[in-house]
C-alpha cells in the first residue's frame, strides 16, 4: 500500500497498518445552544466544539452484522484548524485486530463525541462486538453519539428517495466522487486480499472510506448550519420543515411553531404540507388559538388519515367548546362517509378504518342520544 504511504503501526497488542491523510475542510459554523440541544442530549458540553468530534466509519466483511463480522477497516476524522484529519487502520489478517482496536479505544479516548452516519444501528454495535470478541475491554464510552442519519432524514425525506450519505453528497452537498467503488463489492474485495490477491482492489476501499468521511464531515458542517441559523445557510420549504419536526421533537414548541409557518409561506410538496398543516394545526391549538387551529383542521378535511383526524378535531371543538351539538353531530356524519371512501380508495388502512370506525360511531351515538 504505498501509494497510499501507509505505516506499520505497532501497539501493546501486535501491529497493524495505518494511513494518515489530510484535506481541507469546509469551515465549520459557530456551534450554539440551540444546534447541541437539536443533536444530543442536554448537558453535553462537548458537543458545542467540533474539534473534539470524532468522525467513525466502518468498511467490513458483511452487512449483517454479528459475531461473524470483522471491522477491517476504521476510518477516523478530526478537524485540526483547517484540516480534517482523516486516519484509517486496517488489518491484514484477523490476528491483527487486538491491535487495530487497542489504537481505536485511544482515539475514542481522545475526542468524546463521535459522529456517524447509521452507526448507532451499525458501525457501534459492530464495534462493541468485536471489542467483546477480542476481549480488549469494554470500548471507550462518547460523551454523546450523533448520528446524522436522523437528522438527514427529518430535513430531506421529502426531497430525496433515499438519504443515502452517496445521495446526500450529490443532491445536497453537490459533491462529486469521480470513479468510486460500489460499497456492495467490498467484503469480496477483502476476501480476495486475505487470499493473496493484488492491493489495488483494497486501495480503492480505503479510497471510498476517505471519501465517507470527508462526506459525513461536509454533511455535518452543512446539517449545523442548518440548525444554527436556517436563513444564513439558505435554508429552502423542505429544510425549514425538517428543522421545525426537529425542534417539535425537542420540545421547542413555539419555534417548531414559527418554522411550520414558513415552510408553508414557502411552499412545500403535497405530502409535506399536509402533515405540516397537521402539526401547526395542533401547536396552535395547544396555543389557545382555537380560530387559527380550526381554519387548519379545516383545510385538512379529506378521506385520509389526517383528513379523518380534522373532522374528529372540528367535531371535538364544536361539542365541547362551542357547544354547538349539531355542527359536531353533521362533521362527525361526513367524517364516517369520508372514512368509508378512503377505505374503499385504499388511503385509509384495515387497521386505522377499524380505530376510526369504532371512535365515530361511538361519538354519533352520544351525539345522538343527547
Amino acid at each position: 500500500m504505498r501509494a497510499l504511504g501507509a505505516e506499520l503501526r505497532g501497539t501493546e497488542r501486535g501491529s497493524h497498518i495505518a494511513v494518515t491523510r489530510r484535506f481541507a475542510a469546509p469551515a465549520m459554523c459557530r456551534i450554539g445552544d440551540r444546534t447541541c440541544h437539536l443533536l444530543a442530549p442536554p448537558g453535553i458540553e462537548e458537543v458545542g466544539d467540533p474539534e473534539r468530534w470524532l468522525f467513525l466509519d466502518t468498511e467490513t466483511t458483511g452487512l449483517s452484522g454479528g459475531t461473524g463480522t470483522y471491522a477491517f477497516l476504521v476510518g477516523l476524522a478530526w478537524w485540526e484548524g483547517s484540516e480534517l484529519v482523516v486516519e484509517q487502520l486496517f488489518m491484514r489478517e484477523h490476528s491483527e485486530e487486538p491491535s487495530l482496536l487497542s489504537d481505536v479505544a485511544r482515539r475514542l479516548a481522545e475526542r468524546r463525541v463521535v459522529v456517524t452516519f447509521n452507526g448507532k444501528s451499525f458501525d457501534w454495535p459492530l464495534l462493541e462486538t468485536r471489542f467483546r470478541m477480542t476481549r480488549s475491554g469494554p470500548i471507550p464510552r462518547p460523551r454523546a453519539h450523533l448520528d446524522l442519519l436522523h437528522p438527514a432524514r427529518r430535513l430531506w425525506r421529502f426531497r430525496l428517495q433515499s438519504v443515502a450519505l452517496a445521495e446526500l453528497e450529490r443532491e445536497v452537498l453537490r459533491l462529486d466522487r469521480g470513479g468510486d467503488i460500489p460499497s456492495h463489492t467490498i467484503p469480496a474485495r477483502y476476501f480476495e486480499y486475505l487470499r493473496g490477491g493484488p492491493e489495488e482492489p483494497i486501495v480503492e476501499v480505503f479510497r471510498h472510506n476517505a471519501w465517507d468521511l470527508r462526506g459525513l464531515a461536509t454533511l455535518a458542517v452543512r446539517i449545523a448550519g442548518l440548525l444554527e441559523a436556517p436563513e444564513a445557510a439558505g435554508a429552502d420549504a423542505d429544510e425549514l420543515y425538517g428543522i421545525s419536526r426537529l425542534l417539535h421533537q425537542c420540545g421547542e414548541e413555539r419555534l417548531a411553531q414559527q418554522g411550520y409557518q414558513q415552510a408553508l409561506a414557502f411552499g412545500l410538496p403535497k405530502a409535506a404540507e399536509r402533515m405540516a398543516r397537521r402539526e401547526l394545526a395542533l401547536l396552535t391549538r395547544r396555543q389557545g388559538d382555537f380560530p387559527g387551529a380550526n381554519e387548519l383542521w379545516e383545510s385538512l378535511l379529506g378521506d385520509s388519515p389526517d383528513g379523518i383526524q380534522a373532522y374528529e378535531q372540528l367535531a371535538i371543538h364544536y361539542e365541547h367548546r362551542a357547544r354547538d351539538r349539531t355542527r359536531a353531530l353533521a362533521l362527525t356524519r361526513a367524517a364516517l362517509i369520508r372514512l368509508h371512501d378512503g377505505h374503499r380508495s385504499g388511503r385509509i388502512s384495515p387497521a386505522q378504518y377499524e380505530r376510526w370506525h369504532a371512535a365515530l360511531r361511538h361519538r354519533l351515538s352520544r351525539l345522538s342520544r343527547e
